[in-house]
C-alpha cells in the first residue's frame, strides 16, 4: 500500500512558482509606507490564493521561501523574524482550505466571511504579536519600533488580503466547474 505524500509534484511546482511570484510582487509591487523597512505589499494576497488552493503546507513554504529569497535579493540578507511569520501566515491562510473547499468552485458570502475571519486572526497574531516579539528576541530591536512596524505591516496586509486576496480567490473559484454542473441534455 502506498503512502499519500503531502508534497506531490503538483505541490512542489506550486511552491516554486508561488515563491517566485511572491518575490516578484514583493520586489516590484510594493510601496514604501514611511515606516522603516515596512511596505504595502500585494504578495500576501497572492499567498492567500495559493494557500487556499494548495493547503497549509504549500502556503507555509511559499511564504517562508518567497520571503527569504526576496529579503536576500532586495536587502542582501534575510530577516528571519518576518520570514518565519510569513511562513506561519501562509500556513494559517491554508487552514481555511478545507473549510472553504475552493475545489468545489464555490466562494460565496459564507466562504468569504470564513476566509476573512481566519486571515484577520492569523495576520493579527503574526504581525501584531509574533513579528515584534521575534524582532526583539532575535535582533534585540527596540520594542517601540517593531510594534509600529508590526501594526503598519499587519494592518496593510489584512486590508490587502481582505480586498485583493478575496477578489483573487473569487476569480479563481469562477474557473472551477461545480460538481454536478453538467446536466444531461435531452435528445430529439
Amino acid at each position: 500500500m502506498g503512502r499519500k505524500t503531502v508534497l506531490s509534484t503538483k505541490n512542489v511546482v506550486a511552491i516554486g512558482i508561488g515563491a517566485a511570484v511572491f518575490i516578484i510582487l514583493g520586489r516590484f509591487a510594493a510601496i514604501p509606507t514611511g515606516v522603516p523597512n515596512t511596505s504595502f505589499e500585494t504578495s500576501y494576497a497572492f499567498l492567500a490564493l495559493m494557500s487556499v488552493v494548495f493547503g497549509p503546507v504549500v502556503g507555509g513554504l511559499i511564504g517562508f521561501i518567497g520571503h527569504a529569497l526576496k529579503d536576500i535579493l532586495v536587502w542582501g540578507s534575510p530577516w528571519w523574524s518576518w520570514i518565519i511569520v510569513s511562513g506561519i501566515v501562509g500556513v494559517g491562510f491554508g487552514l481555511a482550505w478545507k473549510k472553504i473547499n475552493i475545489k468545489e468552485g464555490i466562494f460565496g458570502w459564507k466562504q468569504i466571511l470564513t476566509f476573512n475571519v481566519v486571515q484577520i486572526i492569523v495576520q493579527a497574531i503574526g504581525w501584531f504579536v509574533l513579528a515584534p516579539l521575534l524582532d526583539v528576541l532575535i535582533y534585540a530591536e527596540p520594542i517601540n519600533k517593531v510594534i509600529l512596524q508590526g501594526l503598519v505591516a499587519g494592518g496593510l496586509n489584512i486590508a490587502t488580503v481582505a480586498v485583493l486576496g478575496t477578489l483573487l480567490i473569487y476569480a479563481y473559484s469562477k474557473t472551477i466547474s461545480k460538481t454536478n454542473s453538467l446536466e444531461k441534455e435531452e435528445t430529439f
